[in-house]
């Protein structure tokens, strides 16, 4: 009897296919051999028969040939940093189209010679925030403080409170972002309380600046004292305010949040902030405030290994002056309107046999923004053995675990996304079906 596997279809023959080789035009090479090897592998151990290896290979071909899959944020945290923080507008999108290709960035077509790099998002930013003197942009929030430290500061004191000592993800810590520059820190003040007298006392000869870092991903109440931007800027050295989260003016939903307009209105020399959190943009690190100081770091050797690409300009622009971005829309949602919404949703899962219901629940604007402040909001309540299953479906939705249910909250989700989530939903049930474990409620959501 001849041995089956010389029925495997060879590689070449396997490529040959219409199916394979359209893959091969939108995935290239090494992604799909590595699933006709990994078909044909299978195929040699008797796992699946030969004729399935084509079939077998193009089920297991990824869409795209990046390997980051779209989410639906359901989880209630606007700006949620393991979803890759703010979804970016659709403008934002068709921008990062329109700049994937050859692209003006820095050619002047008019005058058909070299312009200055990223000039319309510079232009937009210094437009959204007139108080700023000049406005520069690096890759990231730790890249602004970081050129601030680097330019202005090295062998020199930067003035900073103990309370504003922070940590801000994955074990970066502020005080060895900045001694890493060269830079010596002074601290000042204790954990709960630090006056204007403290920073004063430690001003000197060798004061580079006087650094304020907003708490972003913590809250201290109680017996609690700070000094405010104006008192610090009438000791003389230059006040650096970082904002962290990208309010690039005050919002009526977070009157504590602080924002680089009233920042700079109050002496502040530099602010640096995010541009994908709050303002709802791309990952980037905006600088705003006195012209000499912005130019000092524009000119850095530091600021070309911290500038941002093509894409991130192109995405950024199109956040400052399109419409309004995605989170900031849910950031001003109404309740009721979310409450109508769930129920609508709520209703379609039950007409579908699905255990679905209606709860009032409270989001948050994570990504170290607000901390301790809380949105109402509504969600649809699912049994938690949702959770994982809702992993698993083509377009994964993730919500939260909260009183034993899993949490589908509605304040992420964009009401053009809700299709999608009922399509998941549904489809989590038919992979549900038959499953013997009851409710499922030891397991989580997330």
């Amino acid at each position: 009897m001849s041995d089956p596997r010389r029925l495997i279809p060879g590689t070449d023959s396997v490529l040959a296919d219409p199916r394979v080789a359209t893959a091969l035009r939108t995935l290239g090479r090494p992604l799909v051999k590595a699933a006709v090897a990994e078909a044909q592998r299978r195929a040699r151990i008797g796992e699946i028969a030969p004729e399935d290896v084509v079939d077998t290979a193009v089920g297991h071909l990824p869409e795209r040939a990046c390997g980051l899959r779209p989410v639906i944020n359901a989880t209630g945290v606007l700006v949620h940093t393991n979803l890759g923080r703010a979804p970016l507008s659709q403008a934002a999108r068709d921008a990062l189209m329109a700049a994937a290709g050859c692209t003006d960035v820095e050619f002047d077509l008019a005058q058909g010679r070299r312009a200055r790099r990223g000039r319309g998002v510079l232009a937009a930013l210094a437009e959204a925030v007139p108080d700023a003197g000049a406005v520069h942009v690096v890759n990231n929030n730790a890249a602004a403080l970081l050129l601030c430290a680097l330019a202005l500061a090295p062998g020199r004191e930067i003035v900073i409170s103990r309370g504003e000592l922070v940590e801000i993800g994955d074990g970066f810590r502020i005080p060895e972002l900045l001694a890493s520059t060269g830079a010596r820190l002074r601290e000042v003040g204790t954990t709960n309380r630090t006056h204007v007298g403290d920073y004063a006392e430690a001003v000197g000869p060798d004061t580079a600046f006087l650094l304020k870092v907003h708490a972003s991903n913590f809250h201290i109440g109680g017996f609690t004292a700070s000094a405010d931007v104006a008192e610090l800027a009438a000791l003389g050295p230059p006040v650096v305010v970082d904002i962290g989260s990208g309010l690039l003016a005050p919002h009526p939903l977070l009157p504590r949040e602080p924002d680089a307009a009233t920042a700079l209105r109050a002496g502040a020399a530099l602010v640096t902030a995010s541009g994908d959190k709050l303002l709802g943009g791309p990952q980037a690190g905006l600088l705003l405030g006195r012209a000499d100081l912005v130019e000092r770091l524009r000119r850095h050797p530091a600021a070309r290994a911290l500038r941002v690409d093509k894409l991130t300009l192109a995405a950024l622009e199109a956040t400052l002056r399109g419409p309004e971005p995605p989170v900031r829309a849910a950031l001003a949602a109404d309740e009721t309107v979310l409450r109508e919404r769930a129920t609508r949703l709520a209703e379609r899962l039950r007409a579908e046999g699905v255990p679905a219901e209606v709860l009032r629940t409270e989001a948050a604007v994570g990504g170290g923004g607000a901390p301790g402040v809380t949105l109402p909001s509504a969600a649809v309540g699912l049994p938690t053995r949702y959770g994982p299953l809702l992993r698993t479906v083509a377009v994964p939705v993730i919500g939260r675990l909260e009183h034993g249910r899993c949490l589908l909250d509605l304040r992420t989700v964009a009401a053009e996304e809700e299709q999608s989530v009922l399509e998941a939903v549904l489809a989590a049930r038919r992979s549900d079906a038959g499953d013997p474990s009851g409710d499922g409620s030891e397991r989580p959501c997330r």
